[in-house]
Formats: structure tokens, C-alpha cells, sequence
């Protein structure tokens, strides 16, 4: 893809890390839209099925983000993949990918704290019900009530 700017022309690079086939899984459908990079199954319509060439382009596109604008990003996106994404489109896309990613992140630690709190309350469960189990034996006597004799 040639743009112009005021500094004269510049080629966006073609894509060079390849990622295989394999790598991409489908998805469940949740929305009314199917977003880029995957397409409806025939066998059953709330599932999707990736198409590697797009999400290959997608994952390079993403790296170009750091260099170029979004709406020179998808305009070679639109012309590498033959399917169209507006720049607003892929801005879209690239952010909620981003939340879900720092969302996952989130519950992924708390869901270690809640695993450490966890084994916490169940040691300190475990101890507070051995001292009971050592008291159990104990008669009113070794302790000098005098009322409660004869109870164990």
C-alpha cells in the first residue's frame, strides 16, 4: 500500500511472522455482528470459524498501529484480506481486545488471592478445631467449675 504525505511516498511492509493455521480456534457467537476475521458455520449458526488469513493480517495490523493511523491501517488491511474493516471498525476491535485481555488479567489474580485466602481460612480451620478437639476431653473438674461436673 503506497500513501502519500507531505514527506513524499513510504510502502507499508507485507506481512512476515506467519502464524499457523492451527493457532486459531472457533468462537461462540454473541452478537448480531461476526466480527473480522471469522465467518458464520454452516453447520451451526452460534458458532464461528476463524479465517487464518485475516486474523494473520489482523495480528500484523496491530503492530503497524504503533507506527501508522488507524484509518491507514485498515485501509491495507481492507486490500490484503479482500473483506472490509473501517479505521473506526479496527479501533473498535483492537480496544475491546485490549479490555478483555486486561479484564482476563484481573480475574485471573484475584482469582489467586481467593486460592491463598482460601487455603488461610481452611489452616486457620484447622487449628481452631484442634484446640476444641484437645478442650473436648477436658471435665469441669480440670477446670474448677464446679457446676458443670459430670458433663464431658
Amino acid at each position: 500500500m503506497t500513501t502519500e504525505r507531505g514527506a513524499g511516498k513510504w510502502i507499508l511492509a507485507q506481512p512476515e511472522n506467519v502464524i499457523e493455521d492451527d493457532d486459531f480456534l472457533p468462537i461462540p457467537r454473541i452478537a448480531r455482528t461476526i466480527p473480522f476475521g471469522y465467518k458464520e458455520d454452516p453447520d451451526d449458526n452460534d458458532q464461528l470459524l476463524p479465517i487464518p488469513r485475516e486474523l494473520r493480517a489482523l495480528e500484523k495490523a496491530k503492530e503497524y498501529l504503533q507506527q501508522y493511523s488507524y484509518r491507514e491501517v485498515a485501509n491495507w488491511l481492507t486490500k490484503q484480506t479482500d473483506r472490509s474493516i473501517s479505521h473506526m471498525g479496527l479501533k473498535k476491535r483492537i480496544s475491546s481486545e485490549q479490555s478483555n485481555k486486561r479484564r482476563s488479567a484481573t480475574l485471573r489474580q484475584w482469582a489467586e488471592r481467593y486460592k491463598k485466602a482460601i487455603s488461610k481460612a481452611e489452616e486457620i480451620d484447622r487449628t481452631r478445631i484442634g484446640a476444641r478437639k484437645s478442650q473436648i476431653g477436658v471435665t469441669a473438674e480440670d477446670t474448677g467449675d464446679g457446676e458443670s461436673a459430670g458433663r464431658t
